[in-house]
């Protein structure tokens, strides 16, 4: 950790605690800030609030008084999921207080050079792909932000020889100042997160802010497939490295029917690549890219397409079971993730959907249900996706209780050679504590067939 003095003697505010608040405040302390934590939950039911005050750190639990500012603090360090319209942030912002996340602090302390993902959808795979591939290559990778362990947790332990893979959500991005990632990738760009954002715009800003301080001794790895990321990717003063998946290029990284190329020239077959899909080859691509600029033997990388089969709930392969695929897409919570999946396979699928109703229209999947053979629904949502999925022509349809009762009413729906696959379009909370949770039973009823 570069033991820097910027914070020393500097009343700092964490608002909000979680894991990152409370890595945030135990690094200021060590740097010597006086540190002031503000959390929402009560001290009596506040644990890790509990410990920092055991560590000297100043804690205000159970409100937030409005004339806590008054307090002369000089930097707020915000919990990433806490918007720009709270009242202490606005009246922080009003008064001139620079206002940052615990990224900000990780790229501040680091020994060891960031490569940092961000975009949409595809963040957490690439993320976990850059990780495999290294590690398999001996780079000494360790992995942050929301896969993984809080950054600057990850950072003050980092060394000149790690290199830091972090997964990067626009909240954290949009509390950057100074930070700046050796090598930045940006998957995608599509609407999402607009109650926290206002706009597509400033969603884009936000995410722009991972390449903003790049400058050419760095490297940016960008979809060239959408015309707003190559705007964005037009103001970065980063080395560019396009990817595309629509066939060969010149520059960056493309891939063919069968071919992946760097730079124009034949790299390695498209076969390796186990997961399936448009979008997985596009995050194999932005991976492979990161991988190579960083020096990563082409064995290593190889090795780990062959036999990466996908993050645990995001299409992840569970089981090959009398001739069916069982694949786990516990995280699409929305219409949007549920399409990507879809698009994956161009065998016949039996889907399993359903969850917390949010009064959300399905009508987005309409063009993406061409392979769906049969759909088993469940939760809040389950008469209203029979409803949508028999306005497309799907015959068999059947209402299930749970994800677990669902598989087991999938199966006789399939035949050998189909793919049974749970992407629910809708959040769990109807049911189930989280899409985690979720995706785990599902696994577990797939493999007690």
């Amino acid at each position: 950790m570069i033991q820097i003095s910027n914070f020393q003697h500097k009343k700092v505010l964490v608002l909000g605690l979680a894991k990152s608040g409370v890595a945030a405040s135990e690094l200021l302390h060590q740097l010597g800030a006086f540190v002031t934590v503000n959390d929402s939950k009560p001290f009596d039911e506040n644990p890790q609030a509990q410990e920092l005050l055991k560590k000297g750190i100043t804690v205000i639990c159970g409100r937030h008084p409005e004339d806590l500012l008054d307090e002369g603090f000089e930097l707020i360090v915000k919990n990433p999921g806490i918007p720009y319209s709270n009242p202490i942030i606005v009246d922080a912002i009003n008064r001139g207080l620079p206002v940052i996340t615990e990224v900000e602090l990780a790229y501040l302390i680091s020994e060891a050079p960031i490569i940092g993902i961000t975009g949409t959808n595809g963040k957490t795979t690439t993320t976990t792909l850059i990780f495999e591939m290294l590690n398999n290559g001996q780079k000494q990778p360790l992995i942050a932000g929301n896969i993984g362990t809080v950054a600057c947790g990850v950072a003050a332990e980092a060394k000149k020889e790690n290199v830091i893979v972090t997964e990067l959500s626009s909240f954290q991005l949009m509390g950057t100042i100074e930070f700046k990632p050796n090598i930045a990738i940006l998957t995608n760009l599509y609407d999402a997160h607009l109650d926290y954002h206002g706009t597509f715009e400033e969603y884009a800003e936000a995410k722009f802010n991972i390449t903003k301080n790049q400058d050419e001794n760095d490297w940016l790895i960008y979809n060239t497939s959408q015309e707003v990321v190559k705007k964005f990717a037009d103001r970065s003063k980063a080395q560019k490295v396009p990817f595309s998946s629509n066939g060969r290029t010149e520059e960056g990284i493309s891939a063919d029917e069968e071919t992946i190329y760097w730079m124009g020239k034949p790299y390695l077959s498209r076969l390796n690549i186990a997961l399936p899909g448009k979008h997985n080859l596009e995050n194999a691509l932005a991976a492979i890219a990161a991988c190579i600029l960083y020096g990563c033997d082409k064995s290593a990388i190889e090795e780990v397409l062959k036999t990466f089969t996908g993050v645990r709930h995001r299409t992840q392969f569970v089981r090959e079971w009398n001739g069916r695929k069982f694949y786990n897409d516990s995280k699409a919570t929305n219409c949007l993730a549920t399409k990507v999946a879809l698009n994956a396979f161009q065998q016949p699928i039996i889907l399993i959907a359903g969850g917390l109703d949010r009064g959300h229209s399905f009508e987005e999947l309409r063009d993406s249900m061409q392979y769906v053979k049969a759909v088993v629904a469940y939760g809040q949502t389950g008469e209203r996706f029979i409803e949508f999925a028999k306005s497309c022509g799907i015959e068999q349809t059947i209402l299930a209780q749970d994800v677990e009762d669902a598989v087991v009413k999938a199966v006789p729906l399939s035949e050998s050679g189909e793919v049974i696959l749970l992407s629910p379009a809708c959040a769990s909370w109807d049911q189930y504590k989280s899409f985690e949770v979720r995706g785990d039973l599902f696994i577990n009823a797939v493999m007690n067939l």
